[in-house]
């Protein structure tokens, strides 16, 4: 039996951006019960909040005692953060957001956040695909996530219809990581949900934050089921299919859900 069940976020647990539907809420909430829960993105850790954990909080009523089973990989993996029930001095009965404990952090340098935010957006502009005049006010393009940088062509505010409908089938984006690498060949430009490219110094993908889960939590390959959308070579979840890991493809969420209720169906 499996130990551990790791995720991909956007398409894989919710419609990119967006919190997790109430199914999911519910049915992370019972596997929490069963398994150790590992969601891997290239997301910012306020999103995963955003996204996940205050979904499993208000719609599931999760307790303290399973988000202690609930481990978020940020950021590919480069940044590992994990929930103290009784952090903070609480007495582990109530939710406190500041008791998730950052466990590691491989942050980026000044210098390597220059030159790949350099990469992306003069690689973008002359492939025509820099789309400054399409973000919402006070949004951005190019955005340093610590330990990773991420374009978004349409920035994190666009509407999901936009979103869905700007590269379907990544060839706008495997063309600009493709510029982006000649340019700067230290680092990896990786094509993620539905506008996004994560770049990050080589070999920090998710086989990173992969075999950095293993270690924490004292598992091996055998004991983790992997769910990702973008399993195909080029994708963000591609590593960790290399690894061997076994691996659930999905299109959407709704596919995601099917798996765990047979998964749960059989317990």
């Amino acid at each position: 039996m499996k130990k551990i069940l790791s995720f991909d976020i956007d398409q894989t647990l919710n419609i990119a951006k967006t919190p997790i539907p109430d199914e999911m809420a519910f049915l992370l909430s019972e596997c929490l019960n069963e398994f150790e829960i590992c969601p891997i993105s290239g997301q910012k850790f306020e999103q995963f909040l955003i996204q996940i954990v205050n979904r499993l909080v208000e719609v599931a009523d999760v307790t303290p005692a399973q988000l202690a089973h609930l481990h978020l990989f940020v950021a590919q993996g480069t940044q590992y953060y994990r929930y103290q029930p009784t952090a903070n001095g609480n007495d582990g009965s109530t939710y406190n957001e500041k008791n998730w404990e950052q466990v590691y952090n491989y942050p980026l340098t000044e210098d390597e956040v220059a030159k790949i935010t350099e990469a992306l957006e003069s690689s973008a502009k002359e492939v025509g695909y820099w789309e400054e005049d399409k973000l919402q006010p006070g949004d951005e393009i190019i955005e340093n996530r610590l330990s990773q940088v991420t374009f978004s062509a349409l920035g994190q505010k666009a509407g999901t219809e936009a979103k869905y409908a700007w590269d379907p089938d990544c060839k706008k984006r495997n063309l600009i990581a493709k510029l982006a690498k000649e340019k700067v060949s230290d680092f990896s430009f990786e094509v993620a949900g539905t506008t996004s490219i994560n770049a990050f110094r080589d070999g920090l993908n998710k086989s990173f934050g992969m075999n950095h889960l293993m270690e924490e939590l004292n598992v091996e390959k055998d004991d983790i089921l992997y769910f990702g959308d973008m399993t195909q070579e080029g994708g963000n979840d591609y590593p960790v299919v290399q690894m061997g890991i076994d691996t659930i493809t999905v299109r959407n969420h709704e596919d995601t859900e099917y798996a765990l209720k047979g998964i749960l169906g059989v317990l």
